[in-house]
């Protein structure tokens, strides 16, 4: 049955239908809403992503995910060309999610002179808390994040996520260069660097332990005491 077709009551064939006075009238069956536009995309993701929410969930389907919905296989294709696709939705998601809290971070205090250059050990640690507050409250999508729930889709996913975490490395390390160099650094580029991928690594170790604890490890378990120790 079509999105759009709507069940009614059809009397038999060639016969004629005489209305019983005595009988109740039914009221009609109320037509299914058509989703807006964008509306039914929006809920195709969402479904995705509340399906990969569930512990030990095996690779999803487009027939698991359209029955989820109560849909056609062939409407979900009116939206989404592949499946490929429904997972780009989501890693635009993150992205945009996470990078626009990140931009208001770093840049709110860029340009600053008179701010200590370790101020930039604070923000670091921000970011690094802003990524695992973002996983905890999304457990679907931590599972795109660690590339549990993309291992077996297109090559591009996986190399989507590592350019996500490779932004962040990178965010990290503009983070904390100036306050290596404050804090008498003879390499400060050098250190702000190996300090930015140890955060990145931890960032990520927590996402991957919270995805394969069945999401009852949380990745912001002692964070202030774990981050003090490497920023």
């Amino acid at each position: 049955m079509s999105e759009s077709q709507v069940l009614s009551p059809l009397p038999a064939s060639g016969a004629d239908v005489v209305p019983d006075e005595a009988a109740p009238v039914a009221a009609p069956a109320p037509a299914r809403k058509r989703p807006k536009p964008g509306e039914r995309r929006e809920q195709i993701l969402q479904a995705l992503a509340a399906m990969l929410e569930k512990p030990g969930s095996e690779r999803i389907t487009t027939a698991a995910l359209a029955a989820h919905l109560g849909v056609s296989e062939a409407a979900l294709y009116r939206h989404f060309a592949s499946k490929a696709q429904m997972f780009e939705g989501l890693i635009e998601f993150i992205e945009q999610s996470v990078f626009t809290l990140v931009q208001q971070i770093v840049g709110r205090e860029q340009g600053d002179a008179e701010r200590p250059a370790t101020d930039g050990m604070r923000q670091a640690s921000r970011v690094i808390a802003l990524v695992l507050q973002f996983g905890e409250r999304n457990p679907g999508m931590v599972r795109v994040m660690v590339g549990d729930a993309i291992v077996f889709e297109h090559e591009r996913l996986q190399a989507r996520m590592n350019q996500f975490f490779d932004r962040i490395e990178s965010t990290l390390r503009q983070c904390l260069r100036p306050a290596a160099g404050a804090l008498g650094s003879s390499a400060p580029t050098v250190d702000a660097q190996v300090a930015a991928s140890v955060l990145t690594s931890f960032a990520l170790g927590r996402l991957q332990r919270y995805a394969r604890s069945g999401f009852r490890r949380l990745p912001t378990e002692h964070l202030e005491a774990s981050l003090a120790l490497m920023v």
